[in-house]
């Protein structure tokens, strides 16, 4: 019996500690004190922010790369053919950078080549800064949101040394607890919004080079097209 009380006593100690160690998200970020929380709440509108960017630029970049395959084989027959009010018809109502370059150089037809050219390559220009539009805003995010988590870091652990020399170095750990929460959580905070940005960062950037790959494809088929013999 005596046995069997100790098993039963040692269980219920065993699960009082197992609840007293268990904290959630929440009582970590307000138990590190006024500066975790001002620090983890500015993480969170960056972290917000780039999310939103994140998505946004996407579905753009997504619906940029997105073009019916037959569209320079139509432009090439209406131009061949001379029909160049439906070649730009046929631009202006497919909505895609390719499409727009490709009606910047149909409306220039019967000019030099190379007025041509720098017509589409302006037009590029202007295309490319649409889909980059904010997305310098994710690397900003990336870069600072990890500084501003070491920010935090720094300013607890001066609280928790500040706490040690106020007390004669007789401080108890209770007492050092906002510190070093603040120290630990906004760390911790920071690093995960950096690199969630950063990975949204490299993402988009790789999906609009491939982007822009199609459009400069594109307007050299298109010169291509302007060179061949009638």
């Amino acid at each position: 019996m005596l046995l069997f009380q100790d098993l039963a006593q040692d269980s219920t100690a065993g699960d009082v500690l197992s609840e007293e160690k268990t904290l959630s998200v929440i009582d970590l970020i307000f138990n590190g004190g006024t500066g975790s929380v001002i620090i983890i709440s500015v993480l969170f509108i960056m972290l917000a922010v780039a999310l939103y960017i994140y998505f946004e630029r996407l579905l753009a970049v997504n619906a940029a790369s997105k073009i019916d395959k037959n569209f320079m084989n139509q432009i090439r027959d209406h131009v061949t053919n001379g029909k160049l009010d439906a070649a730009k018809l046929l631009c202006a109502q497919t909505d895609s950078p390719v499409a727009r370059l490709t009606e910047k150089g149909v409306s220039r037809i019967g000019k030099p080549l190379d007025d041509i050219n720098t017509a589409i390559e302006n037009a590029g220009t202007l295309e490319v800064y649409k889909l980059e539009k904010n997305v310098s805003v994710l690397a900003t995010v990336a870069g600072a949101a990890p500084m501003i988590g070491f920010l935090g870091t720094v300013i607890g652990m001066i609280l928790a040394f500040h706490e040690m020399a106020s007390s004669g170095g007789q401080a108890e750990m209770g007492s050092l607890a906002s510190g070093i929460y603040t120290a630990m959580t906004t760390t911790v905070a920071g690093l995960i919004v950096g690199i969630i940005a950063y990975m949204g960062y490299n993402h988009l950037v790789n999906r609009t080079d491939k982007v822009v790959h199609k459009m400069e494809a594109n307007a050299v088929e298109f010169l291509d097209l302007l060179n061949e013999p009638l």
